[in-house]
């Protein structure tokens, strides 16, 4: 039977680090991974010196960062050119978290032909609208990116990125990122993986042409992870891009698996996860 290699994706802000937990639960599983650092991510991040202690709010505001400008399309290639190698090995089972899922959808209408299966963790897949056009549709009602405005850094269109300080020590910025990705971790896990996040992540979100396509993305198997207690992405709005994907390819529905925990709980703590993933690596 032939070996297949989790492909791993991640979502805003973070890097390949993050899976390591569920990287070494799924080797002990048997099973063979790799974690992709998107362009601008992971050891190609910029942290400014002014992101350091004591920080330089001024100077961070301007820093340039290696994504400037980078787009969707970049994100695309990159991980194309990993699932070209991957496949060679045999069975590729790609998954993303999060905004990764934005760059798994526009893999897949690309190069169905390297994916096996597609797995979505509680990740956008964005079918009927833009990804950030979902923002005001009513599942994501209870979601306030104001709520993060004190943690944000500059300006966007002169920095070509987004930057958001994570470092920050003021508690209710650091109660409302809590609340949104990690309600129920402890501080010290929540302080921690807040600490594998890199201040910089693109602009690109993708538009109409990224978006699921019947002809191409519609044909791989495809696998839908819910995270029902996610505060950042609701319940309502999974629910919904599960629909909304079963409507465009009725004859190839997601197969839907649900877990307890928050936004990031099933990467922290990632036995059941791993669990569900080992359950999909069979051909």
């Amino acid at each position: 039977m032939p070996i297949p290699t989790f492909v791993l994706v991640h979502g805003a802000f973070a890097n390949s680090f993050s899976f390591a937990p569920l990287q070494a639960e799924l080797a002990l599983l048997g099973h063979r991974s790799l974690a992709v650092d998107l362009p601008g991510h992971g050891f190609g991040a910029t942290f400014p010196e002014g992101y350091q202690a004591p920080q330089d709010f001024a100077a961070l505001a301007g820093a340039p960062g290696s994504l400037r400008g980078v787009t969707l399309a970049d994100n695309v290639a990159r991980l194309i050119e990993v699932l070209e190698r991957a496949k060679r090995n045999g069975p590729v089972v790609l998954v993303g978290h999060s905004r990764g899922g934005i760059t798994l959808t526009a893999a897949g209408n690309a190069r169905p032909d390297l994916i096996d299966r597609i797995v979505y963790v509680s990740a956008w897949c964005p079918v009927e609208l833009d990804a950030n056009d979902y923002y005001a549709e009513p599942e994501m009602a209870t979601v306030d990116p104001a709520a993060f405005a004190p943690a944000l850094l500059g300006h966007p269109a002169e920095l070509g990125l987004i930057r958001t300080n994570f470092r920050t020590a003021d508690p209710k910025t650091l109660a409302a990122f809590k609340h949104a990705f990690a309600a129920d971790l402890t501080d010290d896990e929540f302080r921690t993986f807040l600490n594998t996040f890199q201040p910089d992540e693109n602009l690109d979100a993708g538009s109409a042409s990224d978006r699921a396509q019947a002809s191409s993305w519609g044909k791989i198997p495809r696998t839908f992870v819910r995270l029902e207690d996610d505060a950042s992405l609701p319940l309502a709005l999974q629910d919904r891009l599960i629909r909304e994907a079963d409507a465009l390819t009725p004859n190839n529905p997601f197969d839907v698996r649900t877990l307890g925990g928050s936004h990031l709980r099933w990467l922290v703590h990632p036995e059941a996860a791993a669990g569900v993933l080992g359950e999909l690596a069979t051909y």
